[in-house]
This record gives C-alpha cells, sequence and structure tokens, in this order.
C-alpha cells in the first residue's frame, strides 16, 4: 500500500483547492442563506472540469480513477457540501450510462457533461425512497416508443440540469422486476419542474420535484434491458457511495479545520480554550474520526480502481464518514459554544449540512443492512 499522492493527483487537488477557495467558500454562506448559486459559477465548475470527473477520457472526460475522484470530492466537501452534492450528481447519473449504455448513449450523455451542464439521477418518488420497487412512474410501450408518466421527489439538480436519468416500471405491477431506467433531455414535452425543496442543509443544491406528463422517449434512450434499472440502480449506488463518503470527510475536515483555530483565539480564564485538556480530548477524537473515515474512503475507491467486490466496503465509507461528519459538526458547534450555534460562523451550516450525509443515496440504517447481508449471507 503507498499512501503517497503522485505528482498528478497533488497538482489535481491544489488547483480545485483554490478554485474552492476563490469561488466558493466565499459565498458559501450567502449560498446556504438564499438557496440560490453566485452568477457564471455553474459555467466556472464546467471550465473546470468538475462536472465531468467520471468520464472516461474516450468519450471526452478526464478519465480519472476513483482515488483522485475522491481526493476532489474532499476538498469540495470542505467548501462547501451543498455545491460538492450537486457535483457529485454528475457522477451519480453519470454511472448507469457507463454501466450499461450503448456507444451512442454514452456519446450523447457525456458530450453534455463535457459542455459543462449538469445532469440529474431521478430514482426517488414520494412513496419509493429505500423501496425502489415501490417506484410508481410508469413506462407503457408505444410503438418505437415509451410514454412515461409520474412524479419524482428530492431530485439533486433537479431544476437546473439539462439531461436526467430517470426510473420507471415498464411491467405493471411487477415491483423491482419492472424498473428500467431511460435518458431524458430536459426540454422533452410533458417533463417539467415541480416544487424546489427548501432544505435543513447543502441549501446551495438545487432539489425539485420532476414531473412526468406523457413524456415519449424513444426505445433507443432506454438504458439495457426492461427490468435491468434495479441493477443498473444498485450498481450505481455502489459507485457513487464511496464519494458521498469523500464529501463527508471535506466536511468533517472543515469542521476540525474551524475548531482548531477558534480553540487558539478563543480565551477563558485568561488562556486559549485550547490549552483545556477536555477541549484537547474532543479535538483529538474528531481528528481521530475524520483521518479514519478517510482511510476507508480511499481504500474502497482503491479497490473499485482494481475490479475488486467492493459493495460492503462502499456502505461502510459511506456509513462511517456520513456518522463522523454529523457527530464532528456536533463537536465543532459544541467547541464554538454560543458562537457555534451563530450564523456568525460555519460551524452550524456545517451541522445542518451533514445531516443528509446519514440519510441520501442509501440512508445509514440501510447501508448496515446491505453490510450484514454481505456478512451473514
Amino acid at each position: 500500500m503507498d499512501f503517497q499522492l503522485t505528482p498528478d493527483q497533488m497538482e489535481l487537488r491544489d488547483m480545485v483547492r483554490d478554485f474552492v477557495e476563490k469561488e466558493i467558500t466565499p459565498h458559501a454562506l450567502e449560498m446556504d442563506k438564499d438557496g440560490v448559486l453566485p452568477p457564471g459559477l455553474i459555467e466556472k465548475m464546467g471550465d473546470m472540469g468538475l462536472l465531468n470527473l467520471v468520464v472516461p477520457e474516450e468519450y471526452g472526460g478526464p478519465g480519472l480513477d476513483g482515488q483522485t475522484i475522491a481526493l476532489l470530492y474532499e476538498e469540495l466537501g470542505k467548501g462547501c457540501a451543498g455545491i460538492a452534492t450537486s457535483i457529485a450528481a454528475n457522477a451519480l447519473a453519470s454511472y448507469p450510462v457507463l454501466i450499461k449504455g450503448t456507444e451512442e448513449q454514452k456519446q450523447r450523455y457525456f458530450d453534455v457533461l463535457n459542455a459543462g451542464k449538469l445532469a440529474a439521477f431521478a430514482l426517488t418518488e414520494p412513496n419509493a425512497g429505500s423501496d425502489a420497487g415501490g417506484v410508481m412512474t410508469t413506462a407503457v410501450k408505444d410503438g418505437d416508443d415509451y410514454i412515461l408518466n409520474g412524479t419524482k421527489a428530492f431530485i439533486t439538480n433537479g431544476g437546473n440540469a439539462e439531461i436526467y436519468l430517470i426510473f420507471a416500471n415498464a411491467r405493471k405491477s411487477a415491483g423491482i422486476r419492472g424498473l428500467t431506467a431511460f435518458i431524458v433531455d430536459r426540454n422533452a414535452p410533458g417533463l417539467s419542474v415541480g416544487k424546489k425543496e427548501e432544505k435543513m442543509g447543502i441549501r446551495a443544491s438545487n432539489t425539485c420535484e420532476l414531473v412526468l406528463q406523457d413524456v415519449r422517449v424513444p426505445a433507443s434512450s432506454r438504458l439495457g434491458r426492461e427490468g435491468e434499472g434495479f441493477r443498473i440502480a444498485m450498481q450505481t449506488l455502489d459507485s457513487a457511495r464511496p464519494f458521498v463518503g469523500a464529501v463527508s470527510v471535506g466536511l468533517a475536515q472543515a469542521a476540525l479545520d474551524l475548531s482548531v483555530r477558534y480553540a487558539k483565539e478563543r480565551r477563558q480564564f485568561g488562556q486559549p480554550i485550547a490549552s483545556f485538556q477536555m477541549i484537547q480530548a474532543m479535538i483529538a477524537d474528531m481528528a481521530i474520526q475524520v483521518e479514519t473515515a478517510r482511510l476507508m474512503v480511499y481504500k474502497t475507491c482503491w479497490m473499485r480502481d482494481q475490479g475488486l467486490e467492493f459493495t460492503k466496503e462502499a456502505a461502510m465509507a459511506k456509513c462511517y464518514a456520513a456518522d463522523v461528519a454529523m457527530r464532528v459538526t456536533t463537536d465543532c458547534v459544541q467547541v464554538l459554544g454560543g458562537y457555534g450555534y451563530s450564523k456568525e460562523y460555519p460551524a452550524e451550516k456545517y451541522m445542518r449540512d451533514a445531516k443528509i450525509m446519514q440519510i441520501y443515496e442509501g440512508t445509514n440504517q440501510i447501508q448496515r443492512l446491505v453490510i450484514a447481508n454481505k456478512l451473514l449471507y
């Protein structure tokens, strides 16, 4: 095992870190307050190559390995977990195409991302979250087309995406055996954006309903066979979960860094609170958790890059790193005391942002079921 970053990895990390420090961190609190992105930020992220990180070289992308992508997501998570979520959603929406797309589908889909546009992965519905078999959106065959009807909920980038990866049931009452994936353009007649969610955290990330009313999609936009959608979705989530872990690590690291700075500056009883052993113990525990989460994420990405089975490890990395983000950001608020509870400092934002890490892309309860099933069956 070699934990030394390559020169290329360090160069990419430093480029993204510089971009985050200049274009994201200074606006993070404002984006959190208003729930909108500064004008031109999406274009700047596209120009930086942040919106097509998982696109292979042969399709015009950077062709990065998983470990390098995780490294960059960590930097993005330090700056703003909401922005990192929007960028990671492009990867989430890309994996089904990587897994099952034809050459024509890959070229079409990745051209959109290479042009600096956003994509969205649309599986969740009002009554189908952890239970993917509960998807009620229908896909009815009509000649060489499918007609899609239904409503998707909590879709990251839903209002900003140019292209969507939408799951629908192509077999009536078939549950997961009917789940089928489709590539759908933003301008498809009958596709509209519903309500925008007012969220507790990651408020810079656009989260919306999608409404499909007689959306006609050519059969050439179907990924794989009818009924193959569930397997595609599960393989996609395996690939994406380590990156949720990476964003969680970045978020936790930002909270740790803030805690260290504040503890050195804040004086009580005539001395910096960093001199108090209880503060030292809290910060030491925070550092231990962040570092162990980072190592789990990196190992999982390495396993994936090596072509090894990594479903259990992906669930572990996502689950543990998300739990760490929640604990560390909560402790950060505690270290800062009253200022931690105030919007004057980003500590309370970190805490609000961290909560979603335990929920999206499979709740941490679902991750524990995945881990247990791999161990017991």
